[in-house]
Order: structure tokens, then sequence, then C-alpha cells
């Protein structure tokens, strides 16, 4: 899953999320994915229809979070977490674990720094800038 179509992308999640549910084995990485599904009580009828969540799209003038690029982001925390890339990240990671007391508030707040790291790459066509992405956590700690 290197480079995923938005298709190949939205039916891994749904994919993952009905083998979860259906008691199917999972591969590791379809097990992560069925467990950041599970985080998100609000996505699991929109992942129980899969025409409907190929077909929508979520824009920015619409006012909501588009479920897959939210679900993608967590799915991306968790790889960075488990190699501690960029270096600190656990770290950073760690501390606001304990600040947040429950890991998904932690996670949301790594989400924000990781969403507007991509962002910022995305809208200057750079690599994203991890010295950034390390900063705007450390700014969120206590």
């Amino acid at each position: 899953m290197f480079n995923p179509s938005r298709d190949q992308a939205r039916l891994f999640f749904i994919d993952s999320w009905h083998k979860q549910t259906q008691g199917v084995p999972l591969t590791p990485m379809e097990h992560i994915a069925a467990d950041i599904v599970g985080m998100h009580p609000e996505y699991h009828r929109l992942l129980g229809d899969k025409a409907s969540a190929l077909a929508q799209e979520w824009t920015p003038e619409q006012g909501e979070t588009n479920p897959f690029l939210h679900l993608s982001l967590h799915l991306a925390i968790e790889e960075q977490l488990s190699i501690d890339q960029p270096p600190g990240l656990r770290a950073i990671f760690d501390s606001l674990l304990t600040q947040y007391g429950e890991r998904h508030p932690a996670l949301h707040a790594v989400l924000e720094c990781l969403g507007e790291t991509v962002w910022r790459a995305q809208r200057s066509n750079s690599q994203p800038d991890g010295a950034a992405y390390l900063d705007c956590l450390r700014k969120k700690l206590k």
C-alpha cells in the first residue's frame, strides 16, 4: 500500500472493519486499521455502506472532516510511533499520553500536528518537515 488510489485506501478500511465485525482473521495492518475504526463509532455506519463510502466526497467547503483522511492519519501515526519516526516522536507521545490520560485524545493531538505538517508540505510542494512536526507537538505539552 505504498501509493494506493483513493478507492483502494477506502476499501482497506472498509474491508478491515468488515472482517473485524465478522470475526474473520486479519493481517497485522488490517488489525491496526480495524482498531482505529473501532475508536471512531461515528464512522461505523459509513463503513458498513461500501457504495456510499466509495462515492461520497468530503470537501473543506462542506465543513466536514473526511473520515478516510482522519483514519489514514491515525494509521500513519501508529506506524510512526512503532518506528519512532521522526526520532523523538514516541517520547513526546508518551508525555502527551500522560497529559491527556487516554490514548485516543493524545493521538488526536498528534493528528492535528501531522495534518498541519502534511498540509504545509503539500502547499509548498516540499517534503514534510519533521522538526516542525515535533515542534508543533511540543507546543501541546503543558
